[in-house]
């Protein structure tokens, strides 16, 4: 009787198993969202076969020169964040797939125009997001033209990496190393701290810790190599970052301001108080913050869309820099204790709000 029913529950499970492979199978191949998953995984599968390891492309004599140079860098700068700054490494940095075009993925991030909220996008396991990326870039742009027919504001830009959230070992890849000097570390450092320090739910506070890491630690990383020249040019990095996260964050604030005193109903007057708003902003921009940025190409304060969907974008990025920035300062100018301070004091922060 027991055989009987236990062959009974794995002939169940058995086309349980078949009916999910199909409504998989359909997922994938027949709705928007399963053909965007299954091209994603197509191209991770091919960057996933492409992987080296980094180490033996180093060593290699038929390594081009400029590519092992680079390769070189990346493992001193991932020493450096192990030895240094006592961020975890892993297995992050250790191998690298040459890609068959410039570009790896065009994100596109959107968000309402008559309040700052972004627009989100569902995936299964994952769940929600506030951007999207594409490998197929005229997917991508076809999207952003139908989400500002639909009313959003939009922003599209490319992005060297691509992460699968912890789910393999991803590969520094060749969009990546295409990155000035000082820019490969700043990301090498970037992507260690998150590794080692991730707050759940806090993506704003994250990425902007990640950038602190990123700006200062590229600056000791120099000075600890000799490198005076590159040294200046982190420091000139980070000063226009802290410049530019002032200004999305002075513009956040006086957009919210305009739309607290406006009732959510009021979308038209909310949209055009808060048009008036990035006015003022990109006279500021141009008046102002272009003339003391040290690293932006010409023209930029210019060129640069305003909106809600890049202010949102930006801001993840850069919110509150100089609050960072205080602590390293506390810190004698000391970049590891600096890291310690604000993971202990984070830490302390959500177990006092747990109490």
């Amino acid at each position: 009787m027991r055989g009987y029913v236990a062959a009974r529950w794995r002939g169940v499970l058995a086309r349980a198993g078949a009916v999910g492979v199909l409504l998989l199978a359909a997922f994938l191949g027949l709705t928007p969202t399963g053909c965007h998953l299954s091209r994603a995984a197509y191209e991770e599968a091919k960057i996933l076969a492409r992987r080296q390891p980094i180490q033996r492309l180093v060593a290699r004599d038929a390594t081009p020169p400029a590519l092992r140079a680079k390769l070189a860098l990346v493992l001193e700068a991932r020493q450096f964040a192990i030895d240094s700054l006592q961020l975890r490494a892993e297995e992050s940095f250790t191998t690298f797939s040459q890609l068959d075009r410039d570009t790896l993925v065009l994100v596109v991030s959107a968000a309402y125009r008559d309040r700052l909220e972004r627009k989100s996008w569902w995936f299964p396991v994952v769940g929600n997001f506030p951007y999207k990326g594409f490998f197929d870039f005229g997917e991508a742009r076809r999207t952003a033209d139908m989400l500002e027919t639909d009313g959003f504001d939009v922003t599209v830009g490319a992005s060297s990496a691509f992460s699968t959230l912890g789910w393999f070992n991803d590969p520094l890849v060749s969009t990546t190393v295409k990155a000035d000097s000082v820019t490969l570390v700043n990301t090498v450092l970037h992507e260690l701290l998150h590794t080692t320090f991730f707050a759940k739910g806090q993506v704003s506070f994250n990425e902007s810790f990640a950038s602190f890491v990123g700006g200062r630690g590229a600056e000791h990383f120099f000075r600890a190599r000799g490198d005076s020249v590159l040294q200046r040019r982190a420091q000139a990095d980070w000063h226009d970052d802290r410049l530019m996260g002032a200004f999305w964050e002075r513009t956040a604030q006086e957009i919210d301001s305009v739309f607290t005193r406006l009732p959510d109903s009021a979308s038209a007057a909310r949209i055009a108080a808060r048009d008036a708003v990035y006015v003022r902003a990109r006279r500021r921009l141009v008046d102002s913050i272009g003339p003391q940025l040290r690293t932006y190409p010409a023209g930029w304060v210019e060129r640069v869309p305003l909106n809600n969907a890049v202010l949102l974008a930006r801001r993840v990025y850069a919110e509150r820099l100089d609050r960072f920035d205080s602590v390293y300062a506390a810190s004698g100018g000391n970049i590891r204790e600096a890291i310690t301070r604000v993971i202990r004091a984070h830490k302390d922060s959500v177990a006092r709000r747990d109490r």
